[in-house]
């Protein structure tokens, strides 16, 4: 198999974590020794659904997700274990991007297959954490929210690009700090060394959503922040409310009118 479409599907459907962390890995390295590439004859991608998952965790509305203090154990292993069920989440929307929109440059290829590396790599290292805490994924409960938006914008690369890494993934860069700050005050360093290492790579990820929904614009002759502020209004009815990391979002390809405009939102 040489066909990248293909391989990304594959990532897609395996539904036992491992196994999704082993072929991300493969087709990563694969990609990159040249041994796999876009084929424009590959079949047409499939209409959306649910990627492989496994059994547990238990998906259940965002607003009935526990919220436990990090003044426990028990408290900082729910933390990493909601952090872990982002990054797998996020493996599968880097291979969808990969698997479901064709016709791109293999630069816009070989930036989401870094990235599903990035976040199967996270993936592991939030885990072998998580079982330091005495639990595996699959503990707690979680949501499906950003599997959501990739379900509502399958339709356009333009929606995914602006949607996905530059809103959801983007709370990343804003939440992670004062997250480090409480954990550092628990004492959890070692936790606090994964997100470290998490959030600079995750300003690339943001940066790589940035480069192709201005593409994506430039392509279709429209303007980019006129068109962002419009997909934020339909698609979240505008609900994005800071404080936001201005500096890691300025990194990640932020213009300096985004981020005043930003803070007009609350």
């Amino acid at each position: 198999m040489n066909d990248l479409h293909t391989a990304a599907r594959q990532c897609l459907d395996a539904a036992d974590p491992a196994e999704k962390v082993r072929l991300s890995f493969q087709t990563w390295a694969a990609l990159q020794a040249g041994e796999l590439a876009p084929d424009p004859s590959s079949p047409p991608a499939r209409p959306i659904a649910l990627p492989g998952r496994p059994e547990r965790p238990r998906l259940v509305p965002s607003r009935e997700v526990a919220q436990r203090g990090l003044g426990t154990a028990e408290g900082r292993a729910a933390l990493v274990h909601a952090i872990a069920h982002i990054e797998f989440n996020a493996i599968d929307l880097a291979w969808d991007a990969v698997y479901r929109f064709r016709g791109k440059p293999l630069a816009y290829y070989r930036d989401w297959a870094s990235c599903a590396n990035d976040e199967a790599r996270h993936f592991t290292m939030l885990s072998s954490r998580l079982a330091e805490l005495g639990h595996v994924y699959g503990d707690f409960d979680a949501h499906n929210g950003l599997w959501e938006m990739a379900e509502k914008t399958a339709h356009s690369d333009t929606a995914r690009m602006a949607l996905v890494p530059r809103v959801l993934e983007a709370r990343g860069l804003d939440v992670t700090p004062g997250m480090m700050e409480r954990l550092r005050r628990q004492g959890d360093e070692r936790t606090v060394a994964i997100l470290e290492v998490i959030l600079r790579e995750e300003v690339a990820h943001v940066a790589a959503g940035t480069r192709w929904f201005h593409w994506c614009c430039e392509r279709d002759g429209i303007e980019p922040e006129a068109t962002f502020a419009r997909l934020l209004s339909d698609y979240m009815n505008g609900s994005l409310r800071g404080p936001f990391n201005l500096d890691a979002r300025r990194a990640a390809g932020f213009s300096e009118s985004e981020l005043a405009w930003l803070g007009t939102l609350g």
